[in-house]
């Protein structure tokens, strides 16, 4: 990350830390530092010093699921540093842990003055982002108290409660305050000639709502050596190809991904489950698309995230309007928020219904859950949810009316809510952005495969061959309305989206390829739109860009309007092998694998759009999420799509 901040997750929490291992309490910028759990900020401070001065980095924090350094006193080249600290830090589910060695560089005894400086600041997710908005937290009080290992931070507003605790072991010297609401925690260690001595801090966060403080692991390796443990059942069985390393290097760096990133939910009858995270830093959360798609590329390798995914979302769809904001009766959550300004309505996301394509994506992981696993008991067990689900798409989400599925920007809420939800990313090629209800080109492709695959299990499942006949005339009838409606012969390729007045929203974007996944064109037009993709304007070496290079709209560094997205890319994949352009299928795919090997085999949520003919390397996108589900999970959409090609 840019900001020099190093992510630790596992579950629902995360903390991001510096070089050092400190965190700051910084607000605002590209990412926030502290440990999070469940959207609100639990850790706001932790530092460091020694003697009373912050020592330096010698080895800083380096990626990976533990955080290691070392760090000396600041001296010159005349002063050999005093002593050498080494300091390992995990995080575990609503935990945070650190071991600190200290050990002495001199020949005779020594006493060190050791201080952890600590501070919880309760901070909303929402009120740490760089969009320069604020809240009222009327009522709101902070607490501390001291313990007799420690100290004990508190947050209450009306019926909001949390509270961290820090604990030591051994105890400090004492607790003492330093006027700004922290609390620094002191030792002072004796240490013999070259000798060392240990400290042991842990941090228990107990958020709003949970029923007791989490079983906090002992030691830094105690998380490592449990995490390696879920990552190993990730990866156990995965046919990683024996062919093509760096395939197998980015689907094995993606398993371990995924494997931290499952957060906790609860199905249809309270059951307790594990689905797939948005990604860190801002998406530690179950959001309905994202984990929909993470789920369907990781189905033919590990099914459970599927099942779990589906009876998660089937416990949160809406039942009424009443539900939450754009909630209607059927439709599937897009995201769902546990945080203290979720809670008191100040923002809108607590439940959040503004997406238009989760409804049919849920339907078809469903379709495509039961053909991969023969598990036909979810499908009867959902079957009220998934005919709730087409009852959304054929009333509320317009396919009767408007003969599309269709969204309206949400006041408060999204304007665009498909999975190019940034204000300005569904436009013309000259930029301008449409007015009126948005019909966008890849949602009605969803919308296409879920009427289908919807089908098949009312003829296979449930034993209703009228429902399935009704279905697929649905699905014929879309797919040769869009083909008239959207096509733009002058391009030879389908519009972005529809405006208000049924005109063409002109952009060449990526999302034509979501086409291919989805089977919507027919094999001439499917071709055509293929082989375009792979042009010089939309394909960068490193992948598709999501707008091809060249028009108005286009930038390299736009969130949706010309950077490169894995997930799109994997879409896009398995698209052209679907219409068997198996040759730019393996273009693409050997694109994103060299994208992922020059980044330590992991694929980031999105890289900038410049060209790998001007930059050996990709070029990061300035705000992207490190740890993001779906680009954990593309590295298996291309083993399916091309194998160990």
């Amino acid at each position: 990350m840019t900001d020099r901040h190093h992510l630790l997750v596992r579950g629902g929490t995360f903390a991001a830390v510096g070089d050092g291992g400190d965190i700051s309490g910084v607000r605002g910028g590209g990412s926030p530092d502290g440990l999070f759990v469940r959207d609100a900020r639990h850790l706001s401070r932790w530092q460091l010093t020694v003697d009373g001065a912050v020592p330096e980095a010698l080895a800083p924090v380096a990626d990976g699921d533990t955080a290691r350094c070392v760090l000396v006193p600041r001296g010159g080249r005349q002063e050999p540093p005093a002593y050498t600290l080494f300091r390992e830090q995990a995080v575990a589910d609503g935990a945070f842990v650190e071991a600190l060695r200290v050990t002495s560089n001199r020949a005779t005894p020594t006493t060190v003055r050791i201080a952890v400086t600590a501070d919880a600041d309760f901070a909303d997710q929402f009120e740490l982002r760089s969009d320069y908005r604020t809240y009222a937290k009327r009522g709101a009080v902070r607490t501390r108290e001291i313990l007799d290992d420690g100290v004990e931070f508190g947050y209450r507003r009306g019926e909001w409660r949390s509270c961290t605790t820090v604990t030591a072991e051994p105890a400090p010297d004492g607790v003492e305050e330093t006027g700004t609401g922290a609390r620094r925690l002191v030792w002072s260690l004796d240490l013999a000639p070259h000798g060392s001595a240990e400290l042991a801090l842990r941090v228990a966060a107990r958020p709003h709502g949970a029923p007791r403080m989490p079983d906090v692991p002992p030691t830094p390796a105690a998380v490592n050596r449990e995490l390696l443990e879920l990552e190993g059942e990730f990866a156990e069985g995965v046919p990683f190809p024996t062919g093509w390393p760096e395939l197998a290097a980015a689907c094995a760096r993606g398993l371990s991904d995924l494997a931290a990133l499952q957060v906790p939910a609860r199905g249809p009858d309270g059951e307790d489950l594990r689905v797939p995270a948005a990604g860190v830093p801002w998406f530690l959360t179950l959001l309905g698309r994202d984990a929909l798609l993470t789920s369907l590329f990781a189905l033919p390798y590990r099914p459970r995230p599927a099942a779990a995914t589906l009876a998660a979302l089937a416990a949160t769809q809406a039942t009424g309007t009443g539900t939450g904001p754009v909630a209607q009766p059927g439709k599937i959550v897009h995201e769902v928020r546990h945080g203290e300004l979720a809670h008191f309505g100040q923002v809108p996301y607590g439940r959040y219904y503004g997406s238009v394509d989760a409804t049919p994506l849920f339907l078809v992981l469903l379709g495509a859950y039961v053909e991969r696993t023969g598990d036909v008991a979810l499908a009867r067990r959902l079957e009220s949810h998934a005919r709730a689900a087409i009852g959304w798409m054929l009333d509320h989400g317009g396919l009767t009316s408007r003969g599309y599925l269709v969204y309206r920007a949400d006041e408060g809420g999204l304007a665009n809510q498909n999975w190019k939800d940034s204000p300005g990313a569904i436009c013309s090629a000259e930029g301008a952005r449409p007015t009126g209800p948005v019909t966008a080109a890849g949602a009605q492709g969803y919308a296409y495969d879920a009427l289908r695959r919807t089908a098949q299990l009312a003829r296979t499942v449930w034993g209703d061959e009228v429902y399935a006949a009704l279905l697929e005339q649905a699905a014929a009838d879309l797919r040769d309305r869009f083909q008239r409606d959207f096509w733009m012969p002058e391009h030879s390729f389908p519009a972005l989206a529809l405006d208000g007045d049924g005109r063409h929203v002109d952009a060449l974007a990526s999302d034509a390829g979501h086409l291919l996944w989805s089977g919507l064109l027919d094999k001439e037009y499917g071709e055509l739109v293929g082989r375009r993709l792979l042009a010089p304007d939309f394909f960068s070496g490193w992948g598709v860009r999501t707008l091809a290079a060249g028009q108005p709209a286009y930038h390299p560094l736009s969130y949706h309007r010309g950077s490169v997205w894995p997930h799109d890319n994997a879409l896009i994949c398995l698209g052209l092998a679907r219409y068997g352009l198996h040759d730019e299928a393996r273009t693409v795919a050997h694109a994103l694998v060299d994208a992922a090997t020059a980044a330590g085999h992991r694929l980031p949520e999105v890289i900038a759009g410049y060209g790998r003919e001007t930059h050996a390397e990709p070029v990061p996108y300035p705000h992207a999420c490190v740890r993001e589900s779906r680009s954990a999970a593309a590295p298996l959409a291309l083993l399916t799509a091309v194998g160990g090609a």
